[in-house]
Formats: C-alpha cells, sequence, structure tokens
C-alpha cells in the first residue's frame, strides 16, 4: 500500500483515546461483525490455552470469548490505553476480579501494537481480531507477528474492512479536491496473500456489505467521530475543510439518498487461517529444497 495511506500510530492512538468513552453508543457495526465473527466461531472446534483479543477495542468480545474458552488464559491487547481503561472497567474490580481470576476466568490486559506484539514465539493458541487490521499499515508485518506468536495448530481469526468502505463519503469528498479524506482499505485477495506468505496455511476468506442508514452527511461525520475512526492517513488533508467545501460534499452525498436515508456502505472481510504443525520446507534461491538433519537426542 502506498505510504500516502499510511496511518499515523500517534495520530490513530490519540484519536482513539478520546473516543473511548463515547465509543461503546456508537459501535453498532462493530458489534454486528464482532456477533458474525462468533456465528463463524461456531464451525471451528478448538480448545486453547491462551486466546489473544488483538485490537480489543473496550472489551465487547471479552465476555464471549471468555463463555467459549473458560479454560483459557485471555490476553486484552489494544493500541489505546482509553480503549484498555474502559475494557477494564468493564470487568471490574476488587471482589469480583478476584472470584473470575481464583476461576480463571479473568483477562490480562496489555497496551501494544499488533505490529509489534510484545509477546514470546509460539504462546498463543488462538488469536481473534475483529476490525483492527484495517487501522495497520502493513498486513505483512501483522500476519508476520500472528504467525510468530501462535503456537503450531493455532488459529487466526479476524475481520476487516474492505476497499469499498465509505465509499459515499469518498465519492463526495471527491467533488471538493484531490487529498484523502477517508482511510483506504486493502483488498481481500492482497490479504490472503499476505497471509501464505507469511507462513499461516488454509485460508479462508468471505465477504459481504453491511450498509448504515443516517438522516444526514453531520451524523455519518460524527458516528465516526464517536468511534475515533478519523482519517489517519499520512496523505491525508491537513487543514479544516471551509464552509463552501463542506457544502459542496454535503450536496454530492445528498445524490445517495435513499428511501429518505443516506447509506454508508461497509465492505466487510473475515477470514481465518491455521498456523501448520510444522514448518514449511525452507527452499534456496534457485527453488531447490533445503533439508535440515538434526542429531537425535540421547
Amino acid at each position: 500500500m502506498s505510504k500516502s495511506f499510511h496511518t499515523e500510530k500517534a495520530a490513530m492512538r490519540a484519536a482513539f483515546d478520546k473516543a473511548a468513552t463515547s465509543y461503546d453508543a456508537a459501535a453498532i457495526l462493530q458489534r454486528e461483525v464482532a456477533d458474525r465473527m462468533f456465528e463463524r466461531l461456531d464451525y471451528i472446534k478448538v480448545t486453547p490455552a491462551t486466546v489473544l483479543d488483538a485490537g480489543c477495542g473496550t472489551g465487547y468480545c471479552a465476555p464471549q470469548l471468555k463463555m467459549l474458552y473458560k479454560n483459557a488464559r485471555l490476553i486484552e491487547l489494544d493500541l489505546a490505553p482509553g480503549m484498555l481503561q474502559v475494557a477494564k472497567a468493564k470487568e471490574g474490580g476488587g471482589l469480583k476480579k478476584l472470584w473470575a481470576n481464583l476461576r480463571g476466568q479473568g483477562a490480562d490486559y496489555l497496551c501494544a501494537d499488533i505490529e509489534s506484539l510484545p509477546l514470546a514465539n509460539e504462546s498463543v493458541d488462538v488469536i481473534w481480531s475483529s476490525l483492527t487490521l484495517q487501522w495497520c499499515n502493513e498486513p505483512d508485518a501483522v500476519f508476520a507477528e500472528f504467525s510468530r506468536v501462535l503456537k503450531p495448530g493455532g488459529l487466526l481469526m479476524f475481520s476487516t474492512l474492505g476497499p469499498d468502505t465509505l465509499k459515499e463519503l469518498r465519492a463526495s469528498f471527491a467533488e471538493v479536491d484531490d487529498k484523502e479524506h477517508v482511510n483506504r482499505f486493502i483488498d481481500m485477495h492482497d490479504l490472503g496473500d499476505a497471509l501464505l506468505k507469511n507462513g499461516l496455511s488454509m485460508p479462508v476468506m468471505d465477504m459481504e456489505y453491511l450498509t448504515m442508514t443516517y438522516d444526514s452527511a453531520k451524523a455519518i461525520m460524527q458516528d465516526l467521530k464517536d468511534i475515533g475512526a478519523h482519517n489517519v492517513a499520512t496523505g491525508r488533508s491537513r487543514g479544516m475543510l471551509g464552509k463552501a467545501a463542506w457544502q459542496k460534499m454535503v450536496a454530492k452525498y445528498e445524490t445517495f439518498r435513499r428511501d429518505g436515508l443516506l447509506p454508508c456502505t461497509y465492505e466487510v472481510l473475515y477470514g481465518h487461517a491455521w498456523k501448520p504443525l510444522t514448518p514449511p520446507a525452507r527452499k534456496n534461491a534457485d527453488g531447490s529444497q533445503i533439508i535440515e538433519f538434526r542429531p537425535r537426542q540421547a
């Protein structure tokens, strides 16, 4: 992906920190996507010892992950400290937290970037990541980290957003200027290639369109602000949008109105893949295979 589309991590962290207290009220799509991920998980049987919720946000998925995997250690990880604070508050403290820990149902909280995980190699059985990958700059970096920390036979399950996401908003801003006003998202086929390239096998991916509807363009922008989904691309417009430009954008968006409402389209991608039980054979530059011999242990 062009570096002009890369996100600025500091700006992204600040946006999600600021939105932590307003996130849950506006995160209707995020909850719907997570619920649909859990429906897909129903068909996959695993018994993990450690589960990583990579990009946990305010912790919506934690209760169901704990319920599904009662004996597993759950790690709630997010880039934004404010999001983790809200997630921890939901879990509760004092005797409630102590009792949950004694039953093995407490969670550990970790503030970190999923492109550079502070976790040991082969230390996690399941990685769950709902609507987080779209905020990362390079899928190769993320999938390399996921592959590194997954145990052999481990499962990665994720959702993210595809290129048609916010297509009406993108088209409307294009009437104003040629600046990047809306984040760009990675194609499903590129994600599948990145999974295989980074040692994850048997990838399964599918896509669906989900459409939110609003009374006004202002309401759409407010919802995006409330979940912290600002445009944080490196090549974004840095100035404030003037009144005339705003009115021009709104006028274009009005051409999409149907049945009295404005649509806001999301292209949602779902995927899962596995860490192979045995590592793939190493090859030389000419394609010949490297066969390693190790001495038998006495």
